[in-house]
């Protein structure tokens, strides 16, 4: 059987009770811990200052009396301020550090009783970290009715949460509902999004690094970014505001200061100072959509405020600070962006340590379905009016909008405008099959072809009929993905996103202008027809 080790301080105040006889008719922890019925400590490092060397020896000569076998052993220590946190840390950091610890034949208790509330914060952030290889005690006084009970009880704390049962399943509650945070609710059934949300809901609450978001427009980088900090702030890591910049609108020397700031006469019609959008989000979290539409100066400055909080206002030779928080969003393909010059690598390096890929609705057709009751919901809400579909008019919506025929451009924003106009034309806020054939004709317009027209057809023509229908099929679902993206290689991107992953240099781009090749096809073609 193992051994029982017990380590505490010694109480100055509470284990001294004087020095005659009346002393064992008080409580003193110490001692108490050494006299339980049912815990036998065989040995105690009582650690102690030098000035309370006398009261340690009377310590150690009382628990001989009343428990023979417990071995107490004196470690005097050497400490200035008990209250001075990084001195006490230290101190019993580097006293685990050196400890003989022989974990396979005693088992180790902390005393948290005694000594100062710093001391027991340190004690538990050690056991915590498993520096200390030990659960807590900590012993309590007899109850007042208990008027001959000097001895007192004890209660041990053990820091594995995983034996909690109930604490585990609190903690796991309390990440579902996170996670269902993020999604608004809604009960999405793609699994690959479902997994990001479960990583972006661990790093948004785990770290104050930039995170990059990549998707076609429409995907809901914003939306994300915005719940992110509404997260954040929640549970107290943010206290200023959620700042959302689209940086495609910014241009020369607006861009300088509308991000930066800038001074009087800055340049022509600067006529007063402007404190700059980085410096609003001060505290709280900077939102920059389509970042790779920055200018290359921009760019360089903005490195410096990510790392160092600190940047120069447009025309001024005083820096300015703000400590935000970065979530980026784009579109585009950086890493190419990067190759041909446009996007300084120092900064993709820095806004890249978590990247994560928001696929467009045309890759999470099985989300269209919980999407729609989310944005009804959402219009009820905003015009203050319960709409619904007829059974036979949701069965028909959901058919188009999985199909073949339903580009998404737009994705999730598309979505929503469709689902708005539907609900706004609705008589009795009922959604039927009407309006729902209406809507289904208004979709394709915008998109350009007609009901019997399909992508492969538009980007062959004639040569479309001399394909095989499986050709024509794998074309087609090719060209879908195309559609929903703005660059070769952001298309070759998403579909060889496994494949990718497998080879040590992976040439999207040109794989897909390959396979485009082998049906007199280009890029410049297929766009133009899409």
């Amino acid at each position: 059987m193992k051994k029982t080790v017990a380590i505490g301080f010694l109480g100055t105040q509470l284990d001294f009770a004087g020095k005659g006889s009346q002393r064992w008719e008080k409580w003193r922890p110490t001692v108490g811990l050494c006299q339980q019925e049912d815990l036998l400590v065989h040995r105690l490092e009582l650690l102690h200052d030098a000035r309370s060397a006398s009261l340690a020896e009377r310590i150690r000569s009382d628990i001989a009396a009343v428990s023979p076998e417990t071995e107490v052993r004196s470690v005097e220590i050497s400490l200035r301020d008990p209250w001075d946190f990084e001195e006490v840390y230290t101190l019993l950091h580097d006293f685990a550090r050196a400890y003989p610890f022989d974990i396979e034949n005693e088992d180790y208790l902390i005393h948290i009783t005694t000594g100062t509330h710093v001391a027991q914060i340190c004690w538990f952030l050690l056991a915590e970290a498993r520096y200390l290889p030990a659960r807590l005690i900590q012993t309590s006084p007899p109850r007042k009715k208990e008027i001959a009970n000097t001895v007192g009880s004890y209660a041990i704390i053990d820091l594995d949460l995983s034996r909690y049962d109930r604490i585990a399943q609190r903690f796991q509650r309390e990440h579902d509902d996170t996670v269902s945070f993020l999604k608004s609710g809604i009960a999405t059934r793609n699994s690959a999004f479902n997994g990001m949300i479960e990583q972006i809901e661990k790093v948004a609450g785990r770290s104050r690094a930039p995170m990059l978001f990549v998707g076609p427009t429409g995907a809901g980088k914003s939306f994300l970014a915005r719940r992110v900090y509404e997260l954040k702030r929640q549970r107290q890591q943010l206290g200023g505001r959620f700042v959302e910049v689209n940086c495609a609108t910014l241009r020369g020397d607006s861009a300088m200061s509308a991000l930066f700031g800038h001074v009087k006469g800055a340049f022509t019609g600067a006529q007063s100072e402007r404190p700059g959008l980085l410096r609003g989000a001060d505290g709280g979290l900077l939102f920059l959509d389509e970042i790779g539409e920055l200018g290359l100066d921009e760019q360089a400055m903005l490195l410096k405020a990510i790392e160092e909080k600190r940047f120069f206002p447009f025309g001024s030779d005083k820096e300015a600070a703000s400590d935000f928080q970065l979530i980026a969003g784009t579109h585009r393909d950086l890493r190419q962006w990067v190759q041909e010059g446009r996007f300084r690598e120092d900064l993709f390096a820095r806004i890249n340590l978590w990247s994560f890929d928001l696929p467009g609705l045309a890759q999470r057709r099985e989300d269209i379905e919980p999407n729609l009751a989310f944005e009804l919901e959402r219009f009820a809400q905003e015009h203050g009016q319960q709409v619904r579909f007829n059974v036979e008019a949701k069965r028909r919506y959901l058919a188009f909008a999985n199909s073949p025929d339903a580009h998404w451009r737009g994705n999730f924003r598309e979505l929503g405008a469709s689902l708005t106009r539907m609900a706004t034309l609705a008589d009795a806020g009922r959604i039927t099959e009407a309006l729902v054939d209406e809507e289904i004709a208004r979709l394709k317009q915008s998109w350009g072809h007609g009901s019997e027209t399909d992508a492969a057809a538009r980007a062959l023509g004639a040569q479309a009929d001399t394909l095989d229908r499986f050709d024509r099929l794998q074309l087609n679902a090719v060209l879908t993905v195309c559609a929903q993206a703005s660059s070769l290689s952001e298309a070759g991107r998403l579909l060889f996103a496994v494949s990718r992953q497998e080879k040590k240099t992976a040439n999207d781009a040109d794989r897909l202008r390959k396979y485009f090749a082998r049906f007199g096809l280009d890029w410049a073609t297929i766009r133009r027809g899409l």
